[in-house]
């Protein structure tokens, strides 16, 4: 069947619940704190409801509800998620029922059994029965004023094993006053075509009232499942920020908006101008639980808008539409050239533009710059996170490279080898300026020790430098042809609060890999502070020194 619900500029309803059924993922976790921060950045957004949690279910959601009723969104409305009544019991008297009248929020999500097996088998109750829990809940809470969301459990997988009686759970529901019946893929295991034409059977049945969708991921097509529905007319799509969820996760709504606004032309968020912080919602909400984000993450990710091999660096630079299919600031991201072995001269002309602010038109610079890169990464570095690493490179090739101290002795002590609960000590000996400077730190961890005793000795002739500290580490033990020597490949990542920066180093022991990366972190943050490449190549050219 033809989808025949077209977008001209149709609303949308973007429905987030990662503080509730995000958390329920492995290692997603989250302190009320981070569940508040989270659902501001969420209105900020443009988001239209905000799913808080499940009051019955712990003392840190009814303490969100608490505090968010306090100091409500100004844009979404929150809701809160329950079950419909229990068994045997008044609805009015069903603690369940109670306290999402007592969670104070606008709106409701409210869970039935779809499926006649889940009746069956999990609720253990008739049919019948089933089918006035779901009716009565709904009128409850619509009475006490609440807008009522029926989330229809196992909603697809229960039309597929008897079609009439899922249709039924939703008419008990549509007639209790449920605002919205959303169909749950709870198993995750619908596709896109199954979907399609489910979500034109309850439309064809129940007409007056609207549906959404609660999709999960585990056939890995969960976004195309929501474009689909929303395609045949489906006003809402649940889901959450970066798919996080139970199992394989929920829908991801991050590409779920940028698809639907920018591809397909539907209304989403409160304007168009609200994608530009899909990039800044989802690294804070990666930040709170203490996750990375995901590097290919569609439309947000790190490597989203990075490219890499010479021929697509070459196309983007004439057109960027050759390898890109939407503007990365569309959604706050941004376009990054890699620099590595698989690159040609235009990757190296594209980040002398950045650093110089022009193209060099020296194709033999180009070249030697790319010849060491190649050598370099033959030998194990990887510049793709190290580009203060590479501009230290361009530094040598342009003669405009001075080395601002130099290590006369420099050791890291583990805490094994200090007094007992000391932790890590490190100590440098550096020629500064033909003075000699000594520094020492202890105590702040393997990495960030020996920074502390470098920043130390440093202070004098370059002040300033207090502020850096280590953001990442990795140490690589690289993999050897028979015969090679052991080698170790550390990455190092700074910040100063401000910027972030990276070097490289690969050396047969990890202890000179750490020093040599932190001491091509600090020559760039010197480098910096005195002006950066563009400053040192304009007063090399007018001292008559070499320009490149």
């Amino acid at each position: 069947m033809t989808d025949h619900v077209h977008a001209q500029g149709r609303r949308i309803e973007i429905y987030d619940t990662t503080l509730r059924d995000g958390t329920q993922g492995l290692g997603f976790n989250l302190a009320l704190e981070d569940k508040l921060a989270i659902a501001r950045e969420l209105d900020l957004l443009g988001v239209d409801y905000i799913e808080g949690g499940y009051p019955l279910s712990n003392p840190k959601d009814v303490a969100f509800f608490r505090e968010i009723s306090a100091n409500p969104p100004r844009n979404a409305k929150v809701s809160a998620f329950g079950m419909t009544r229990r068994k045997g019991i008044p609805v009015a008297e069903d603690p369940g029922m109670i306290a999402l009248v007592e969670a104070g929020v606008p709106a409701i999500a409210l869970v039935g059994k779809t499926s006649e097996f889940h009746v069956r088998e999990v609720l253990g109750v008739p049919s019948e029965e089933n089918l006035r829990m779901i009716g009565e809940s709904v009128a409850f809470l619509t009475g006490k004023g609440r807008e009522v969301i029926y989330d229809a459990e196992q909603f697809f997988d229960g039309f597929k094993l008897n079609a009439a009686y899922a249709i039924e759970t939703l008419r008990a529901a549509a007639k209790g006053g449920a605002r919205l019946l959303c169909l749950c893929d709870t198993n995750g295991g619908t596709l896109p075509d199954e979907v399609g034409e489910i979500v034109d059977a309850v439309a064809a049945a129940i007409p007056e009232t609207p549906v959404g969708v609660h999709l999960h991921n585990d056939s890995g097509v969960a976004v195309a499942n929501a474009i689909r529905a929303v395609q045949r007319g489906a006003i809402q799509v649940q889901g959450t920020i970066n798919g996080v969820g139970e199992r394989c996760g929920n829908v991801d709504l991050i590409p779920v908006i940028a698809n639907l606004s920018l591809k397909l032309g539907y209304e989403v968020l409160s304007g168009p101008e609200s994608l530009e912080r899909l990039v800044r919602v989802s690294r804070f909400v990666d930040e709170a639980a203490h996750l990375t984000p995901q590097v290919h993450q569609p439309y947000v990710g790190p490597a989203a808008f990075t490219h890499k091999g010479g021929m697509h660096v070459h196309a983007v630079m004439k057109n960027v539409t050759t390898y890109e299919h939407v503007p990365p600031e569309s959604v706050g991201n941004e376009r990054h050239m890699l620099i590595s072995e698989l690159s040609g001269t235009s990757n190296v002309q594209e980040k002398l533009i950045k650093m110089l602010g022009r193209k060099s038109d020296d194709r033999e610079l180009l070249k030697r710059i790319l010849g060491r890169v190649m050598d370099l990464e033959n030998e194990g570095y990887v510049f793709e996170t190290a580009e203060a690493s590479f501009e230290l490179i361009v530094r040598r090739h342009l003669g405009l490279y001075q080395a601002p101290f130099e290590i006369r002795r420099a050791s890291i002590l583990s805490e094994e080898q200090t007094e007992a609960g000391s932790g890590a000590r490190s100590e440098v000996e550096l020629l500064v300026a033909g003075r000699t400077r000594s520094g020492s730190a202890e105590g702040l961890g393997p990495i960030q020790t020996p920074l502390g005793a470098l920043v130390e000795a440093l202070r004098t002739e370059h002040p300033g430098l207090e502020a850096i500290r280590v953001a990442d580490f990795k140490a690589h033990y690289l993999h050897l042809r028979r015969g090679d020597r052991p080698r170790i490949r550390t990455t190092i990542v700074f910040t100063d609060g401000n910027r972030k920066w990276g070097t490289v180093a690969v050396s047969e022991d990890l202890e000179s890999a750490i020093w040599r990366c932190l001491v091509e972190g600090i020559e760039d943050a010197i480098f910096r502070t005195e002006g950066n490449l563009r400053d040192a190549m304009a007063k090399a050219a007018g001292g008559g020194g070499a320009a490149g």
